[in-house]
């Protein structure tokens, strides 16, 4: 039996050690909460899909907070509706502006204030005019008209003028191009594309500023993306984007109206009239 002793002993579980604790001694209970947020790190979930196209939803936060916004100019842009190609995921070839500005001239030299006063969305392509872009707005269906019944109505393709100093064709464009689509991304992913002209650190921030200055109705309206009356087109913009198709006449007062048209019948559509610089009418059509 004696043999025996120690096996049995071998599979007893260690005698768990003895501490001693001096009497002035504080014992933590819990365990330390900055320990634990050094070894596990904050999961964060991606606000953007990158493996697919660029949705609607998130091309209209870009237009709410990357148009309108403010930047310093870091490298020199040309002037000219040609602007600037750059490929993103590559690196950006200096010596190609450089000769681009010194053939065409520059619009914006490196240290000036700009303002990111357009974004257009194509298949493979967002282009991003600064204070105006370098690209002219003129085109023959700015002055198409068409009379219906005695009135005439103009369809839009109306010129965009731009705040002074800041016209259209006065400015730089900058042509940002993928292979295959243009991804998903957020407004914070697109300043950070165009981390390599523009630096946005320090600049006051147009969108947010201004939505922040309208009254808590027409934020709301905003935030939910749903039109009310009594907005104004910029406010609209904001809320639902850009219409698919712009109509203007005269009323029997001789008062400017102006029907924006969100779809296109039989499906889902909106129209959203203005008369003269506000939202008088919302209709949608099926109910």
């Amino acid at each position: 039996m004696d043999a025996d002793v120690p096996r049995i002993n071998s599979l007893r579980p260690p005698e768990k050690p003895s501490f001693n604790f001096p009497s002035d001694e504080e014992i933590p209970i819990f365990p330390s909460m900055a320990s634990t947020s050094e070894t596990v790190p904050p999961q964060t979930k991606g606000a953007s899909t990158p493996n697919q196209p660029l949705p609607e939803s998130s091309k209209l936060a870009l237009i709410r907070f990357v148009s309108g916004e403010f930047a310093k100019a870091v490298k020199s842009l040309p002037a000219g509706k040609q602007g600037f190609d750059f490929t993103v995921g590559k690196p950006l070839n200096t010596e190609l502006l450089d000769r681009a500005v010194a053939t065409r001239g520059a619009a914006v030299n490196s240290g000036d204030n700009v303002q990111i006063t357009q974004l257009e969305f194509r298949a493979h392509e967002i282009v991003v005019d600064l204070n105006g872009g370098g690209r002219g707005k003129h085109h023959w269906r700015d002055h198409l008209q068409i009379g219906i019944g005695g009135s005439y109505p103009t369809m839009q393709s109306t010129q965009e003028t731009g705040p002074p100093g800041l016209q259209p064709g006065m400015g730089s464009t900058i042509f940002l191009e993928w292979n295959k689509f243009v991804p998903d991304m957020t407004p914070e992913e697109l300043k950070h594309i165009l981390s390599p002209f523009l630096n946005f650190q320090n600049e006051r921030s147009a969108s947010v500023h201004w939505i922040d200055t309208l009254p808590p109705e027409m934020k709301k309206a905003i935030q939910e993306r749903r039109p009310v009356v009594g907005m104004d087109r910029e406010e609209v913009v904001a809320a639902i984007g850009k219409p698919d198709h712009k109509v203007r006449e005269r009323d029997s007062e001789g008062n400017d109206i102006e029907d924006w048209i969100y779809g296109q019948p039989p499906s889902k559509t909106i129209f959203v009239r203005f008369t003269v610089d506000h939202v008088t009418k919302i209709e949608q059509f099926p109910q």
